[in-house]
């Protein structure tokens, strides 16, 4: 069984550039501004030969309970609660703080193993805060730099001592392998045109929460997991990094990212909230299906239209999710309201499945989990050639292309090249003469026929090969 280790600290010691170093990516938000990091977010850690988990914590700080920093703090001990073992960080460079003290004095009333790491030990009079270090009374400190990756064959050795050789290298465990046997047909490289592969919903499924500031994104998250595992108040803008969570909705697993509030493009001046903004796309792009919180109360605002024509060209499956549902005095009008506005204002992804809930009281998540699965099920659609070839010359011989120049454009094949989201090629004469009109009455037509509301379509025309070209023409 694999360990768990915390890393803690004050604000601004380098606990996140220590976090990225061992996961290896640059998961976490590094800025020089103290208390970037917010929430408490996990990762898979490897240290030489060591593989174990790792959380960063938020700098922890004296403050009410109450206040954001009293709730980060409350973040910070559950973390360490948590974990197997901590890796409390404090700054070489500058020195020691009273906070530092506090700090040492929480970890040892926890009673659990601590490695006092000494960061930024390579910068010019870090000897002093080095030996202060010592001070602590959690045995000797380990020098190192996490920008720079120097001491980690120290820190290695100094975690294993404190979790112990038993716990840091677990027997693995013996498992007969089985045989794979293919049935006959399965695994042949040729493929049937008719054949359209199942949904499979034993899969884990990646859903991104994005939104704009305070639309009740964390809220929703905990809501789901039954658990305060994520920050949130009524302050905007809490979130900064995408915050990913696992959990089991109906025995599949649902891998859940919890992202910054995306404001208007010429609102964000600060280098932070860039930074965040670009985390939350980056989490749109790994997700395949994505929710977008409104805010009931306001839905609609010019921004919402935005983040949902950005979630649509990137081509994910999207849901939107009309939260804070319990603050709605008429919900009957309000909701033929926004069914109204949803068709009206987002033509591009006609049929898009809508849920009014509420992630204060829980009302509407089982439907709105529903609908995240039936959405996903589209977006994974595949529909057998032989189908589309029949589809297609029926809705072309019901509505035949436009003459353009005097000249009828012919459309010959069709084949769907991807799914993920559905992707169609058809082959036909002049693909650059097409109109617009004619493209959306295709993929107009494949929705409601092949029933696929709601997911971004995309069809490519392909002028068919000219045997003649190239010729020279008989006189």
């Amino acid at each position: 069984m694999s360990f768990t280790v915390a890393i803690v600290g004050r604000p601004n010691v380098g606990k996140s550039t220590l976090f990225n170093r061992l996961v290896g990516k640059k998961l976490a938000l590094v800025d020089d501004t103290p208390g970037v990091t917010r929430d408490r977010r996990p990762g898979e850690a490897k240290l030489v030969d060591l593989r174990f988990t790792i959380i960063d914590t938020a700098g922890l700080e004296e403050a009410g309970a109450d206040t954001l920093e009293g709730r980060m703090r409350a973040q910070t001990e559950m973390a360490i609660d948590e974990a197997d073992l901590s890796l409390f960080v404090v700054d070489a460079k500058y020195g020691l703080t009273p906070v530092d003290q506090t700090l040492a004095e929480m970890l040892r009333r926890r009673g659990k193993p601590v490695v006092l790491v000494a960061n930024k030990s390579e910068a010019k009079g870090s000897d002093g805060g080095f030996y202060d270090a010592y001070t602590l009374g959690l045995g000797e400190p380990v020098p190192i730099s996490a920008e720079h990756g120097q001491g980690m064959i120290d820190l290695r050795d100094a975690i294993v001592e404190a979790i112990g050789e038993d716990r840091a290298f677990p027997e693995p465990d013996d498992e007969a392998e089985t045989d794979v046997v293919l049935t006959e047909g399965e695994g042949e490289g040729e493929e049937d045109e008719e054949f359209e592969p199942e949904y499979d919903d034993t899969k884990p499924l990646r859903v991104a929460i994005v939104g704009r500031p305070n639309a009740g994104k964390s809220t929703l998250i905990n809501r789901f997991l039954g658990e305060d595992r994520l920050l949130t108040g009524p302050e905007a803008g809490i979130t900064r990094d995408s915050i990913s969570v696992e959990w089991d909705w109906r025995g599949r697993t649902i891998k859940m990212f919890d992202t910054a509030g995306m404001r208007k493009k010429a609102r964000v001046q600060e280098k932070l909230e860039k930074l965040s903004v670009a985390d939350t796309l980056r989490a749109v792009r790994f997700a395949e299906t994505v929710v977008i919180v409104f805010d009931a109360t306001i839905p609609f605002e010019k921004q919402d239209i935005q983040i949902v024509d950005f979630v649509l060209r990137e081509g994910r499956a999207a849901v939107l999710a009309f939260n804070k549902w319990d603050l709605v005095e008429d919900p009957q009008a309000v909701l033929a309201d926004l069914r109204e506005k949803t068709e009206r204002l987002l033509p591009q992804a006609r049929g898009i499945r809508a849920v009014p809930m509420s992630g204060q009281t829980g009302y509407g998540l089982d439907k709105l989990m529903q609908n995240i699965v039936d959405t996903d099920m589209v977006w994974n659609k595949r529909i057998s050639t032989a189908k589309l070839n029949r589809w297609l010359d029926s809705v072309t011989t019901q509505h035949p292309p436009p003459a353009v120049s005097g000249r009828r454009l012919k459309l010959k094949y069709m084949t769907q090249v991807k799914a993920r989201p559905p992707a169609f090629m058809i082959s036909c004469t002049r693909p650059d003469a097409l109109p617009e009109s004619y493209v959306r009455y295709l993929t107009n037509g494949l929705r409601a026929d092949f029933d696929m509301p709601g997911v971004p379509i995309r069809i490519h025309f392909k002028a068919g090969e000219n045997p003649f070209e190239g010729r020279k023409r008989r006189r």
